[in-house]
């Protein structure tokens, strides 16, 4: 997965919440509201770049906040700028280099997954908090899905085997995860 794999993601993402009707309604299923989904997004996009650009150092001692007085239109514009930044990062790095993760050191192709998994995923939160459609390229989803959980069907809807591979949707006929994690090391193939 490349930074236009991120630009895709994030387009499709701020467009959607761009125009929610109110972004102080709950979003249960991460414990905030609209804003907050924003806000997480455009953080997991800032840190991605980062933590791939400095390697396979730890950045968890600083922190990173959101500003309280910040307005909904502020969110959304650090949610594309971070992207575009992360893109930006991934564009100029080599295949081969590792950045950090506490689930491991993933390679370029591996945040570009999981800012297109935290993108997409998220933003489904938001639809189905808020009863709107949200319309995930599912391309987008199939590329997500075999980057970060190769073991996931690949016999269904990607947009709706993403969701479930998060714990967050049904499939027919397999039980919904209730903990998973992205595979973030590089995929080796024999």
């Amino acid at each position: 997965m490349t930074g236009d794999d991120v630009r895709t993601a994030v387009d499709e993402a701020a467009a959607y919440l761009s125009m929610a009707p109110d972004p102080s309604a709950p979003v249960p299923l991460v414990d905030t509201d609209v804003a907050g989904v924003a806000w997480h997004v455009g953080e997991c996009l800032h840190w991605y770049g980062h933590d791939l650009l400095v390697g396979r150092v730890d950045l968890t001692a600083g922190r990173y906040e959101r500003d309280p007085e910040a307005g909904y239109g502020r969110l959304i514009t650090g949610l594309t700028s971070w992207g575009e930044v992360l893109a930006r990062v991934l564009d100029g790095a080599d295949p081969g280099e590792r950045g950090f993760h506490g689930w491991g050191s993933p390679d370029p192709a591996g945040f570009a997954a999981m800012a297109c998994a935290e993108v997409l995923v998220h933003a489904g939160d938001v639809a189905e908090a808020t009863d709107r459609s949200f319309s995930v390229p599912a391309e987008l989803a199939t590329a997500t899905l075999a980057r970060l959980f190769p073991d996931a069907p690949t016999d269904t809807d990607p947009v709706t085997t993403l969701r479930w591979a998060t714990g967050r949707a049904d499939l027919p006929g397999r039980p919904r995860p209730t903990s998973w994690r992205y595979r973030v090391e590089p995929l080796r193939t024999p």
